[in-house]
């Protein structure tokens, strides 16, 4: 007997719903329901199944072609713009997901992944259905999921279980969403978070979203950096200009990604990060290589990075060594770290008389002040990783970890919600302070449950006060 999508009711419990979805899809493999609205389907993944039907796709079988070789894939993706922001994205998503049953996936615009870390466990799992880098997993190829539909459709999206097209990729879920180049809006590429049920949890699609809009920001500040050099165009903006028509397609309409890989294009070469928070030594990305800097050679670059005008080696020896008579020593060290820097990366360099970068180097605590300018309150908390140089006894370096703590800390207090201060009264800065702590507490709801937790926070705080008194 043909069943009524219809008229069926919905089930409540979510294994009978699940239950639902899969014979809804069979429904539509089966074209049964005529393409009336199945009861209990969502209208975004009907519409999704119908474009994978017209595509002819086989539910049974999964395509996800690899057409690039090792050595091309590793040309493309160092080539891509997304490539500049991984720290970014490794930082906000992938370094939560390690022994958690899931996995971060970054995507080109052509829904061809590029990158994929996180639960080493679940990614063997993905490999058995070719969820692997360099694998298309576009709307066109592989039928309804997260990261095709996503790029289809433009925005972000969850896709659970049946709702997939393939049914090898039931027993999955996933949630994806687009990022865009900050000038022309164009999609760049997708991010997306696989794996079970939590995978596609309520929380999952905002806290992506809230990384990507993160990422955007970073390519703005970086797109800004590179036009205030010689005027060379960022690499971004060189792929913005070379997408195809499809990407222009009218609003409200579905992207269908272009088949084959675009041009490899330049990445831009002025895209420095020295990651310094949390940490007792630096890491030094740039579009040539990556580094571990020590302690001292982190310091240093902290400090010029943070004076972009220049320092004299006696205002340097002071902020460094806490004491002007240290030049020799100083002088010593930065010959040391040219050496280095040159290893790393020909164009930073570090010139003389004051000593000064020759190229801008951005600190991971400048992003950390870009959002709060921006008022991204809750992605500047997550980009703040720790104090800066925590085993540092530089002068220079505790002003400039104490300057950004502190407008962290203001931001905050002065228009952080009530989630985004509790989340910061949870760092080791804020453990033990109580005017965050009140300041949460004053901003949630009088029935909330979290009433009582943060109250006896407070309470425990203040006996411990007196106790120490």
């Amino acid at each position: 007997m043909v069943r009524s999508w219809t008229t069926t009711p919905i089930p409540s419990d979510p294994a009978a719903i699940r239950r639902h979805v899969a014979l809804a899809h069979e429904a539509a493999i089966d074209s049964r329901f005529n393409e009336s609205p199945l009861l209990g389907v969502r209208a975004v993944v009907q519409e999704s199944w119908q474009r994978s039907l017209q595509l002819r796709l086989n539910p049974d079988i999964l395509f996800a072609a690899i057409d690039l070789a090792e050595d091309d894939l590793r040309d493309y993706r160092a080539a891509h713009p997304l490539s500049l922001v991984l720290p970014t994205i490794h930082q906000l998503l992938i370094r939560h997901t390690f022994d958690t049953g899931l996995i971060v996936a970054v995507g080109d615009q052509a829904g061809r992944l590029l990158w994929i870390d996180g639960d080493r466990a679940l990614r063997r799992k993905a490999e058995e259905m070719l969820f692997v880098e360099g694998a298309d997993w576009s709307e066109a190829a592989v039928g309804t999921s997260a990261p095709g539909t996503a790029l289809a459709l433009d925005h972000g999206i969850q896709v659970r279980g049946a709702e997939h097209f393939s049914r090898i990729v039931h027993p999955w879920s996933c949630t994806a969403v687009p990022v865009h180049d900050p000038d022309s809006g164009l999609v760049l590429g997708v991010i997306d978070i696989t794996g079970g049920d939590d995978a596609a949890a309520p929380a999952t699609l905002p806290l992506i979203e809230a990384a990507v809009a993160a990422v955007e920001a970073e390519l703005r500040i970086r797109r800004l950096d590179d036009r205030s050099q010689a005027g060379r165009p960022s690499a971004a903006g060189m792929l913005a200009h070379r997408e195809t028509a499809a990407a222009q397609a009218p609003s409200g309409s579905v992207r269908t990604p272009p088949a084959s890989p675009p041009a490899i294009v330049p990445r831009a070469e002025d895209g420095w990060l020295l990651s310094v928070l949390g940490r007792d030594s630096g890491q030094l990305e740039s579009g040539s290589g990556s580094a571990a800097v020590s302690r001292r050679h982190a310091e240093i670059l902290t400090l010029l990075s943070w004076h972009r005008d220049g320092l004299s080696a006696t205002r340097l020896s002071e902020l460094l060594y806490g004491r002007h008579d240290a030049t020799v020593t100083l002088r010593a060290e930065i010959v040391r770290l040219r050496r280095i820097l040159q290893r790393v990366d020909s164009g930073l360099g570090i010139d003389a008389q004051p000593y000064r970068l020759q190229h801008p180097l951005e600190l991971d605590a400048h992003r950390v002040l870009a959002f709060l300018d921006r008022g991204a309150h809750r992605v500047a908390l997550a980009a703040y990783t720790g104090a800066l140089l925590p085993g540092s006894s530089s002068p220079g370096i505790r002003a400039i970890g104490d300057d950004v703590r502190l407008r962290l800390r203001d931001a905050l207090l002065t228009a952080g919600s009530a989630d985004t201060l509790l989340e910061y009264a949870r760092t080791d800065d804020a453990a033990y302070d109580t005017e965050v702590w009140r300041a949460a507490l004053h901003l949630l709801p009088a029935r909330s449950p979290k009433r009582a937790a943060v109250v006896a926070r407070i309470e425990r705080i203040d006996e411990e006060t007196r106790r120490r008194n």
